[in-house]
């Protein structure tokens, strides 16, 4: 099968590679995808440029969609041709969905309802659940106010989305026009410009003084220096899925004491079973009820992977990346 891999970290024009690996066979409880898409999240970049290689090559993404043409023993056959979505592909394991096929868990591959894109359906893996998640642990959001941190990313955009559904206003923050525009075409009711706005004095000035009930955040390096500028009510929580700096950040220890603060992080990869089943359902639903919208911002030919992996490692691209594998 043709495929994509890298064998080193490093830059994506150097490390990346295209050609044939053997086409994998599913073993007991597996079922193997057809891939039509492969979806390009900002982990993966950052697993490419230095997580270390649990083996002698990787095979990227953990997000993608297809359709099953094999299963192991233990699946019913009746599986094959189902339309899916697939989660945790590459996580802890060697290859993922940058390829035209791929064996992994039965699990792993959910069923993509009727009228949905493969496009579209390599943006859940990561992007939705990640944004269900994250609304789970903050809510009950009815008649609360959100301060959604790059809300014209993938993850914002849903995230935005899904609060204004259960009742929320939401305070987005972006970066540039467009990302800007996204998250308002999303339903923020403001958009904070961190770049050129003082983040805390327009939230202030947005609520009264108050602060806002809940923080869903991308970025707790540099959120976390906000805390003490009041963004929080007190006694509320910001819950928080990513950090452009995963080491060290420095909190303010009396500001989350006196003001009775929570801070709640998980990542993607490692929900528990019964947050991921309660996930993969609520997402199930919306997508048949046509409810979330969906962006793709550019798609690319496995042959220009190392080109996608470029346009989500200079933000430019405005939605989701995804490598079509066939038509």
């Amino acid at each position: 099968m043709k495929a994509a891999w890298y064998r080193r970290n490093g830059p994506a024009q150097d490390v990346l590679e295209v050609g044939e690996l053997p086409t994998p066979m599913p073993g007991p409880g597996e079922v193997r995808v057809l891939m039509h898409t492969s979806g390009v999240n900002p982990s993966d970049v950052k697993s490419r440029l230095k997580r270390p290689l649990n083996a002698e090559l990787i095979v990227p993404h953990s997000d993608g969609a297809g359709v099953i043409d094999a299963v192991g023993e233990g699946v019913p056959p009746e599986r094959i041709g189902q339309r899916v979505w697939l989660w945790n592909a590459q996580w802890q394991r060697p290859l993922g969905t940058a390829c035209e096929q791929v064996a992994l868990p039965g699990a792993q591959a959910v069923p993509l309802p009727e009228g949905i894109g493969f496009d579209e359906a390599a943006c859940f893996g990561i992007p939705a659940l990640t944004a269900l998640q994250a609304v789970h642990l903050a809510g009950p959001l009815q008649g609360t106010t959100v301060l959604v941190t790059g809300a014209g990313n993938a993850v914002g955009h849903f995230v935005t989305q899904l609060a204004l559904l259960q009742g929320a206003r939401v305070i987005g923050t972006a970066g540039s026009p467009a990302r800007q525009q996204h998250a308002r075409d999303a339903g923020a009711a403001h958009v904070i410009d961190y770049k050129t706005e003082a983040v805390a004095a327009r939230v202030a000035e947005l609520t009264q003084g108050h602060g806002v009930d809940v923080v869903i955040d991308m970025d707790f390096s540099s959120t976390a220096a906000l805390l003490p500028h009041g963004i929080l009510k007190p006694h509320v929580q910001l819950v928080c899925y990513g950090s452009t700096q995963p080491g060290e950040v420095t909190v303010d220890f009396r500001t989350l004491l006196f003001n009775s603060l929570r801070l709640t992080f998980f990542i993607v990869y490692e929900l528990l079973p019964a947050d991921r089943a309660r996930a993969t359902t609520q997402l199930d639903g919306l997508l048949r009820a046509g409810t979330l919208r969906h962006t793709v911002a550019q798609t690319f030919a496995l042959d220009d992977i190392a080109a996608a992996h470029e346009a989500v490692e200079a933000g430019s691209a405005v939605g989701n990346v995804v490598i079509r594998l066939r038509d």
